[in-house]
């Protein structure tokens, strides 16, 4: 099995022998009930989880514990959710590539 994140410091000690099916990019991958999102996206090899909001360069884990904001991906719907603070669970739906507004920037340029 794949080196995972068992006792993450946020999240707490993870069951390692319950798994969750969960889909990335219309991809079926399969995690650790309640690992963090990343945690799995990580041992199932996704690194890219979002491009840059302005150069769309790739971007993925940085932090690891939910200060940097770089590892925005779309949960359910809902955008700009942290994969590092997120639990994964059954029938997730997860996206990534999306530019995500700055909404300060994207404000003055729409209104101006």
């Amino acid at each position: 099995m794949t080196n995972r994140i068992i006792n993450h410091p946020i999240l707490d000690k993870v069951d390692d022998t319950a798994m969750v099916s969960f889909t990335f990019n219309n991809t079926v991958l399969r995690g650790l009930k309640q690992e963090s999102l990343a945690a799995a996206l990580l041992a199932n090899d996704i690194r890219t989880l979002r491009v840059h909001e302005e150069t769309g360069s790739p971007r993925g884990i940085y932090c690891n514990i939910g200060h940097c904001f770089e590892c925005r991906v779309t949960v359910n719907g809902q955008q700009g959710v942290r994969a590092c603070l997120t639990p994964v669970q059954e029938g997730m739906t997860v996206s990534s590539g999306e530019k995500f507004l700055t909404s300060v920037k994207d404000w003055r340029l729409n209104n101006e």
